[in-house]
């Protein structure tokens, strides 16, 4: 089973939100693997909206995402592309 790791820094204005945890979770759902992210000595389940919140991770913190399974590269890939694209919102 593949195990994939990445680090990707947060670049919007506004930081982990709802929106954005709705955005991570959604892509993190897409797929199979167990994914999990980290900002500084907190962790989350990347399918939780609600755990995803507790990150409150702020314009320019580090997300570590971690994914486990058949199609960890592919989801650690639309997490991060997500999170580089400010999830929409303004930097």
């Amino acid at each position: 089973m593949a195990k994939v790791q990445r680090s990707v820094r947060v670049v919007n204005a506004a930081g982990l939100h709802a929106r954005p945890c709705h955005q991570l979770a959604s892509a993190a759902l897409a797929g199979r693997s167990e994914v999990r992210v980290r900002c500084e000595d907190r962790e989350a389940d990347c399918k939780s909206i609600l755990e995803l919140m507790t990150l409150a991770a702020p314009q320019g913190s580090v997300l570590e995402f971690s994914a486990e399974g058949a199609d960890a590269e592919a989801v650690v890939e639309r997490l991060s592309q997500v999170v580089a694209a400010g999830f929409g919102e303004p930097s």
